[in-house]
């Protein structure tokens, strides 16, 4: 299944939708001082998929997603994990910051667009 532009376009937006709650989050929680906690790419996949079946649930057809897109997705996911978390290790150790909860979300969204985008010319070749 080739993703068109217009789901894309969605994933995207569902993807900033999370790096925004996360910094909201990350807000909240140095607020009241609390220390960032651990969070890995694999977390990130799982949240987006969440994500994914609740809209689905609430907007699916509405906004165009096919049919069987969260399983598409879920399958694309699987595949993707080890490429993406190892992407997101090489990119958010460059340098001394430490990788919180939004960078790893950034990284881990950006690398699972690229990974997308390469699997869907691979499948239309």
């Amino acid at each position: 299944m080739a993703l068109s532009g217009h789901v894309v376009g969605l994933l995207k937006e569902y993807m900033r939708d999370l790096v925004e709650q996360a910094k909201q989050e990350t807000a909240a929680h140095a607020s009241f001082g609390f220390s960032a906690t651990p969070y890995r790419p694999d977390q990130a996949i799982s949240d987006l998929l969440a994500l994914l079946d609740d809209r689905i649930e609430s907007e699916g057809m509405q906004v165009g997603l096919p049919e069987g897109f969260l399983h598409y997705m879920w399958s694309l996911c699987n595949e993707a994990t080890a490429q993406v978390s190892d992407q997101v290790w090489l990119e958010g150790n460059i340098g001394s910051q430490v990788a919180g909860k939004v960078r790893v979300r950034e990284l881990t969204y950006r690398a699972l667009i690229h990974y997308i985008g390469s699997h869907d010319q691979e499948s239309s070749l």
